[in-house]
């Protein structure tokens, strides 16, 4: 189910935006991500290329949040530098994104076709690793 965007989804894509302008510089740190906790507060990250396949700007994100005692995210973006707008999660993030955040919704689409939609719907028939552990008692 895709949800228009609202006004608090332009706030997250302009923080998100905001700092891959003034953060992002060289081919070390080229997305940012920004996320919203359901308190409102919002988390910003930058990714960690490196040639081994360095952490997304989504993970570090995760990483952030928790380190700031964020621990569930209600909508996430991550936006490229160069001004390239919103860029959707890779594989690799939408499923670490569905692991942790079941509910979470993910901004994707460029211009007027840019939309709120939940996780599930883009990893349709997905592996979910909380499904498939033993229960710990």
């Amino acid at each position: 189910m895709t949800t228009q965007i609202q006004q608090l989804d332009h706030e997250l894509i302009q923080a998100a935006a905001h700092i891959a302008r003034t953060r992002c510089r060289g081919d070390n740190h080229t997305m940012a991500a920004a996320g919203r906790a359901p308190d409102g507060r919002i988390v910003t990250a930058v990714n960690a290329y490196h040639f081994t396949g360095g952490p997304c700007a989504e993970l570090v994100l995760i990483g952030t949040a928790a380190a700031q005692g964020v621990c569930e995210l209600d909508t996430i973006v991550a936006v490229g530098d160069r001004d390239r707008g919103v860029v959707p999660p890779c594989g690799r993030c939408r499923q670490v994104l569905l692991d942790y955040f079941p509910a979470l919704k993910v901004i994707v689409g460029a211009g007027d076709r840019t939309r709120a939609v939940p996780i599930r719907d883009l990893l349709p028939e997905s592996y979910v690793w909380a499904d498939h552990q033993l229960d710990a008692d």
